[in-house]
């Protein structure tokens, strides 16, 4: 593993655990030439995804996308990290075991407004905002009424 501060291609591992959720091993490491400390984060990839955008544009699958934007959603609303990762990492494990390769970024945001869905109705909102391209505020008005009644049953 490259040191990130002084980019020698050596370190050592000193300490590894699994995260909470278990998908994740976190990894302690000293650069073996500046004696510096950085961890590493080490996850299961099944196979390589590729992401088919509007006009059948292809990109490689990011899951530090996801994170973002479900982060950015989340943003002053007490959802804790450990949720916000959870929610990520069952994401990518059911694109993974889905049995494509080939997933069309439609399918991500949908999963990503469900799994919003059940998280937290304001960052729910958000994310729809972005996702559906809200343009008035009328649209806000709109769909914080179809959330409103699915959050009262």
């Amino acid at each position: 593993m490259r040191c990130p501060f002084c980019a020698h291609d050596s370190s050592q591992v000193k300490d590894s655990r699994p995260t909470e959720d278990g998908a994740t091993i976190r990894r302690r490491r000293q650069c073996e030439s500046c004696a510096a400390r950085f961890t590493t984060f080490e996850r299961i990839q099944l196979r390589e995804l590729t992401v088919v955008k509007s006009k059948d544009r292809r990109e490689p699958f990011d899951r530090d996308k996801i994170h973002l934007s479900v982060s950015l959603a989340c943003r002053k609303r007490g959802v804790e990290q450990e949720q916000i990762d959870q929610l990520v990492s069952g994401i990518q494990r059911r694109l993974e075991t889905s049995g494509e390769t080939e997933i069309q970024s439609k399918r991500i945001g949908e999963m990503v407004m469900e799994g919003l869905q059940q998280l937290d109705s304001v960052a729910y909102i958000r994310f729809a905002s972005v996702y559906k391209d809200f343009r008035e505020a009328k649209d806000f008005e709109e769909f914080a009424g179809t959330v409103k009644d699915l959050f009262e049953e």
